[in-house]
């Protein structure tokens, strides 16, 4: 059998690492595609010290990202409760729905932080009232905001 070759990964490859990753694959799979494609390179000393950085440097990005959304979150706590007017028919029932993008728009106005409507988790809403509302903010914080329908 022959023996493994370590490598660096310059790219995330899907089943192997993410990028800057100290890997062991075999000689061939290194030798005919990791290398001339420049998705890895050999381990030197210089590497490994670059991909050290790298990682430092994500691993800062995605702390000042938590940072942000836990922020985002203490603004949005502060306000509490959300209002929306919707046209009402017959049986308290509105015209339409609230939309993700409605909700988003109202948290701006309100708070004024940018909210992404994707990141924002609705239930059918179908009748005046109030509904509980999920964003997602970041994939450690999630808040969940009171979204009040009434009549206009």
């Amino acid at each position: 059998m022959a023996k493994r070759v370590q490598l660096v990964l310059n790219q995330d490859v899907r089943k192997l690492g993410k990028n800057g990753d100290l890997v062991e694959v075999a000689p061939g799979y290194a030798r005919n595609y990791l290398i001339p494609q420049k998705i890895a390179a050999n381990v030197t000393p210089g590497l490994l010290k670059q991909a050290e950085k790298r990682r430092e440097v994500e691993r800062l990005r995605l702390l000042a990202l938590k940072e942000v959304a836990v922020t985002q979150k203490a603004a949005i706590d502060k306000v509490g409760k959300f209002s929306i007017s919707k046209q009402v028919g017959e049986n308290e029932s509105i015209f339409g729905t609230v939309t993700t993008t409605e909700v988003a728009e109202l948290i701006k106005n309100a708070t004024g932080q940018e909210i992404d409507k994707r990141d924002i988790t609705l239930p059918d809403v179908s009748k005046i009232g109030t509904y509980k509302a999920e964003l997602k903010l970041h994939p450690e914080v999630v808040v969940t905001v009171d979204i009040e329908v009434v009549a206009k």
